[in-house]
């Protein structure tokens, strides 16, 4: 999703709705926080413009056809308020709507500037099951969760925009499980994807059972619909164990987060390519390897700046490192513009620290 380009995410979010009722017979798609905005919408918030489209949006939801509803997050206003809502849509009506209660303020998070802070959960009776709605920190601090079973909630579905960390996922799964174990409740943790500037999102969206079980596990860094199934069993709500995608080591996590957020920025911002600097070194040689991963060798271009301090082996290895990706490159040799630096610094009254 593409923060302020709420037309073009809702259009995008009912073509995903249509296609999980035809292609998969979903009875309900889950989809992130503030999917329809984008997040973190941040000031655009403020804008009348932007409610405007908000609301065109939601209007754009509603249009959805086939049979299955959705869950949706979504900026509600009201009047003078705004709330960090999710939506469940079915047949063109909003059938329920959850206003966050637990604001996040902390780290990259800023929310208590933009939002009011809802009191209330949310329990929806839908085709058969009691589904108590949780947005993001709802499901870290433990009321929310606590008040949504006690009003009758027989599993969470939680809309999530938790940003990639190092070990992130482990974190999550360990927060989320120490809930579902005290409650006993089957949980839906469904996270946002993609590069937003200098965060990104890593998916990873999870199902555990009332143990606290994982039972499936998209894999991450990868869109898709993930189907799950539940079923009660002596009365008791319980999801059918599918495909658990495995952890990413170290490395490899890092290493596609910043495929993920280059092939992101780059995409977003409407860039035809990149051009860089090509050393030799170690160094560059990665971040070259990021950029062909993410963008395509067709948009990337490398260019080999060599000045009078730079090594033969240096301009050798640059050239090999272009030529084995399949970049195009160019040399283009920094010397006469540093020889004019130079003399300009030395007729001048410049003092060199």
């Amino acid at each position: 999703m593409l923060v302020g380009d709420v037309a073009g995410n809702a259009k995008a979010i009912v073509a995903a709705a249509e296609r999980a009722c035809s292609e998969l017979d979903t009875d309900l798609l889950v989809l992130p926080e503030l999917t329809l905005s984008g997040y973190p919408p941040e000031d655009l918030l403020f804008h009348r413009g932007f409610r405007v489209a908000v609301e065109k949006g939601m209007a754009t939801l509603k249009s959805a056809r086939g049979n299955c509803g959705f869950l949706v997050g979504f900026p509600e206003y009201a009047g003078t308020q705004i709330f960090n809502s999710a939506a469940l849509i079915e047949g063109g009506q909003v059938r329920a709507t959850h206003r966050k209660s637990s604001l996040p303020n902390y780290k990259v998070f800023d929310e208590k500037r933009y939002f009011k802070s809802g009191g209330q959960p949310t329990v929806v009776d839908y085709r058969g099951f009691r589904i108590g709605v949780l947005v993001c920190e709802d499901i870290w601090e433990p009321e929310p969760a606590q008040m949504a079973k006690s009003a009758g909630a027989e599993m969470f579905v939680v809309l999530n925009a938790s940003p990639y960390e190092i070990h992130k996922q482990r974190n999550r799964e360990d927060i989320v499980g120490r809930c579902v174990k005290e409650l006993g409740l089957p949980v839906v943790y469904v996270n946002m994807l993609g590069g937003q500037d200098e965060l990104v999102f890593d998916g990873n969206s999870f199902v555990m059972d009332g143990a606290g079980k994982i039972v499936m596990r998209a894999p991450p860094f990868e869109e898709g619909l993930y189907p799950i199934e539940f079923e009660r069993v002596g009365g008791v709500v319980r999801p059918v164990p599918t495909t658990v995608a495995p952890e990413l080591g170290d490395a490899e996590s890092v290493y596609r987060a910043l495929v993920m957020g280059v092939r992101d920025y780059v995409g977003k911002h409407g860039f035809p390519g990149v051009v860089m600097g090509l050393s030799g070194g170690i160094d560059s040689a990665l971040t070259l390897a990021i950029a062909v991963d993410a963008l395509g060798k067709d948009h990337v271009h490398a260019v080999m700046m060599p000045s009078p301090y730079t090594s033969a082996h240096s301009l050798e290895d640059a050239r090999a490192c272009a030529e084995a990706i399949g970049v195009e490159y160019e040399i283009v040799g920094i010397a006469p513009a540093g020889k004019c630096a130079l003399r300009h610094l030395h007729s001048s009254n410049a003092v060199v620290l």
